[in-house]
Parts: C-alpha cells; structure tokens; sequence
C-alpha cells in the first residue's frame, strides 16, 4: 500500500504542514474527487502552494507518467498566481472526471485479471481443505502454483526478464527483493511455503498430512496477496 506525504498550507501563516496521510490504492472515488476539489479551493487562496499539493497528489494517486501529473509538472514556479490557479483547477477538474468515470486503474487491466484469476484458484484450494475425501497434499500443491503464477505476473508487470530467471518461488522471490518490491520476512515465508508445496508435488505425504498446516498456508498466502495485490 502507499504511504504518501501531503503537503498542505496554513492560509494565515504560509506555513507549510507536513500531514502524513495513508493513501491506499483501493481508495474510493469519491475520497479521491473529495480531494480535488479541497486543492482546487486551497489553490484559489494560495496558487503556489494548491499547486505543489495538486502535484504531490497526482504523482501518488494518478502517477509520474500520467498525463495530469505532467502538465502541472510543466508550470514554472515563476508563473503568475492566476496561471498556476487556473492551471490546477482545469487539471483537477479534469482528473476528477476520469476518476468519475471509472478510469483510474491502480494496475493494468491484464494485471487485474490474472489477480483475479489466481484468487480463484485458492478459492478452489481452499474448497479442497473443506473436504474430507481429499488429502492436504492437493490443495497444497494448488496454492504453490498460485502464489508461483502471482510472483510471476508481478515480475511481468515490473518488466522484469523472466528468460533470464529460474521458474520458482525462490528465484521469483529472490527478484523481488533485489527489486525492493518485498521484505526479507516476505521471503523466508514464502521459502517455506515453496517448501510446503514441493513435499505435496514430490509425494512426501507424511509432511503435508495435517490440514491445519496448509490452511495456515493458505491463510498466508492470502495475506501476502492482499498487502501486494495492488503493487
């Protein structure tokens, strides 16, 4: 999830407050148009300062490379008051609308749908635990390829390479260290789960026999999902 800082000014000091804010990517739209317009009135009062938060804000909520974050990126901070005033408004007004009309994506749209794809999957994973016909080892085996397929696609979309690394959790893992994308707890849980998976592929029953362990598994794995998700 993102953690941002939003700059926001005292219209009677010019004192700048540093506000941390949690902004998450499942933020909803009417929060996000909410903010538009609170910058759209500061700017009004303080056209340098709305300016820096409307860019502060549209590089966390709509990106660097989006177009809105770059317009506003182009106004020198030698422009006159009612140039950056203005400029803020038609952008935010602008951006307000594409958010209105459901076209902000925290990820792409492919991303999205593989995520969704293996969610099911440990839906079907999890359906298997629930039933007592079928050994632990294949569901155990069913939430490995999930988390292997999520790492995968994570990598994909970070333009990673993939030609040049070993198909598995821990190199898969070991990439998104190094990329900074995940912690070292991350990885040493997902080590074990790996570990977890292979027992149930490699036919060593007697080491995924006991269903409350590959729940906890799956619960885990479900975690890790939702924290990165939406990276």
């Amino acid at each position: 999830m993102l953690n941002w800082k939003l700059i926001t000014f005292n219209s009677r000091t010019n004192h700048s407050l540093i506000v941390t804010t949690h902004l998450r990517k499942n933020m909803t739209k009417e929060e996000i148009i909410a903010h538009c317009d609170r910058i759209i009135k500061d700017a009004q009062n303080q056209p340098h300062g709305g300016l820096t938060q409307a860019r502060e804000f549209l590089r966390v909520v709509a990106g660097e490379e989006s177009s809105f974050f770059k317009t506003l990126s182009q106004i020198q901070s030698r422009a006159i008051d009612a140039q950056k005033s203005n400029r803020v408004r038609e952008v935010l007004t602008s951006f307000s609308q594409f958010v209105q009309n459901d076209l902000l994506r925290s990820i792409s749209l492919e991303r999205e749908i593989q995520i969704d794809t293996v969610s099911d999957y440990l839906e079907q994973a999890e359906s298997l635990l629930n039933d007592k016909k079928v050994h632990p080892a294949a569901p155990a085996v069913i939430i490995g390829a999930s988390l292997e397929e999520f790492l995968r696609n994570w990598l994909e979309e970070e333009g990673t390479d993939l030609t040049k690394i070993k198909n598995s959790l821990d190199a898969y893992s070991s990439e998104l260290k190094r990329l900074e994308k995940i912690t070292k707890q991350d990885v040493k849980d997902i080590v074990s789960w790996g570990g977890t998976r292979n027992d149930a592929a490699h036919g060593h029953w007697e080491n995924v026999a006991d269903k409350n362990r590959i729940k906890i598994m799956l619960d885990g794995v479900n975690l890790f999902m939702r924290k990165y998700g939406t990276e």
